[in-house]
């Protein structure tokens, strides 16, 4: 006889939770798998994890805004003819036409361009808007060849060598048919409203050898004038990072599972990759093993939000961050002025994720004309501009309590971790001792 406890509410499963339940019987019923945008949403260790040690009497601070903090960055120092000079050690990542709509590429070229920073052109070529507004402008050379040309690598001012992406690491790009308009098609020699999924790897070379002789060619092209990075999704990175080095790479992208996508599996974003946090310090270490830190640059991405989160990048050893989904939000993405809209969708502002549909209401994923002209360019430039000046502000205020002069003198020990794991991954001291797991002593 079974008996149940009128004083005890029923209890659900961990495992089973109502949101994997949900998605059990979305399987069952379509036979397909669950499509979306952006980047995880489960939670991993993150920079919210490390805090800073500012000075007290063992450390001098700066005084607030008198004494000078600074933030510029030059990338690109180590063969490039014309290395990449920014004010701010901030870039916005790439995100492709196709993947955003015109006017979006545009804003985020007139934001970067106020604050003196650069801006990615992403899969699928580079749009006259694009680089008619983007003072310095990386472009990407991905797997797809979508869009590449020789004109456009030399109308560039870095080009970056895209092998892998946070989101996604060992994965190709998607682009949906109803995406695909008149111009994309055009840009990608591509049947317009036909769904399209890029390659996962690039089709002349499977390794760092043939790489190395990629980069030759792309510099022969462009008169060893630009810079040229090597982007890598957070797998293995120290072993990635090495590699790049060696095969010539100016510059190395890491980009961690918080890092966005416009749109794969599902399955992909939550459970391929490691978090941006786990990725830096093996990175780092490669290039001190190779002697190269700081004569190659290290660039950081995947769920960089703040000035604090620039901060904590840089004092673990990376010159410089790029951001994705935070300039998209800043542009307008996911802006509760669309609520009603976003509600139609099956979804709310802040969780809107279905990119690949095309139907974004704040214009900024789509193609779709109406929708694209709710997007004022120019306005939303400067809330670009806005934001990247506050993410700077923010940290040089933190550099200058840990009394550096320049964002670059930052370093682990300034930090602490408020978990075992962020200690680990962050290899700095697990906050009120001088020991983190692997360090050995207590």
């Amino acid at each position: 006889m079974s008996y149940h406890n009128p004083y005890t509410p029923p209890r659900k499963s961990a495992t089973f939770d109502d949101y994997t339940l949900a998605e059990i019987r979305r399987a069952a019923a379509t036979g397909i798998y669950d499509i979306r945008g952006a980047g995880t949403k489960r939670k991993v260790p993150h920079f919210d994890d490390l805090l800073f040690l500012g000075a007290s009497i063992s450390r001098y601070p700066l005084e607030g805004y008198r004494e000078k903090c600074d933030t510029s960055v030059v990338l690109g120092t180590r063969f490039a003819k014309k290395p990449i000079h920014l004010k701010i050690p901030i870039t916005i990542a790439g995100m492709s036409f196709g993947a955003l709509s015109g006017p979006a590429k545009e804003a985020l070229g007139r934001g970067a361009t106020i604050s003196g920073t650069s801006t990615t052109t992403g899969d699928g070529g580079m749009t006259d808007e694009e680089r008619g507004h983007s003072e310095t402008l990386v472009y990407q050379y991905l797997p797809s060849r979508y869009g590449m040309n020789p004109k456009d690598l030399r109308r560039a001012d870095a080009i970056e060598v895209v092998v892998g992406q946070g989101a996604k690491p060992g994965g190709g790009g998607m682009l949906l048919g109803q995406k695909i308009s008149d111009r994309v098609a055009d840009m990608r020699n591509l049947p317009k409203g036909i769904d399209q999924r890029s390659a996962c790897r690039h089709p002349d070379w499977t390794g760092p050898d043939d790489l190395e002789i990629k980069i030759m060619e792309l510099r022969e092209i462009t008169d060893w004038e630009k810079p040229i990075y090597v982007k890598v999704g957070g797998a293995r990175p120290y072993y990635d990072t090495a590699l790049a080095v060696k095969a010539g790479a100016d510059v190395v992208v890491l980009d961690g599972m918080q890092g966005g996508t416009a749109a794969t599996q599902d399955v992909f974003i939550e459970n391929v990759g490691m978090p941006t946090l786990a990725c830096i310090r093996p990175a780092v270490q490669a290039l001190q093993d190779l002697g190269m830190h700081r004569k190659v640059q290290l660039i950081i991405s995947g769920g960089i939000r703040s000035g604090a989160d620039v901060a904590k990048a840089l004092a673990l050893g990376a010159d410089a961050v790029a951001i994705g989904t935070a300039a998209l939000v800043a542009i307008g993405d996911n802006d509760p002025k669309w609520e009603d809209e976003y509600r139609k969708l099956g979804t709310t502002a802040g969780a809107y994720d279905d990119w690949h549909e095309g139907k974004d209401p704040a214009g900024i994923t789509t193609q779709d004309p109406e929708l694209m002209q709710r997007l004022d360019p120019v306005a939303a430039g400067r809330r670009l501009a806005n934001y990247l000046k506050v993410m700077t502000l923010e940290a040089q205020t933190i550099a200058r309590a840990c009394g550096k002069n320049h964002l670059h003198n930052l370093e682990p020990e300034d930090l602490c971790a408020l978990t075992m794991e962020a200690a680990a991954m962050a290899q700095v001291p697990l906050a009120g001792t001088s020991w983190y797991p692997g360090k050995g002593g207590f």
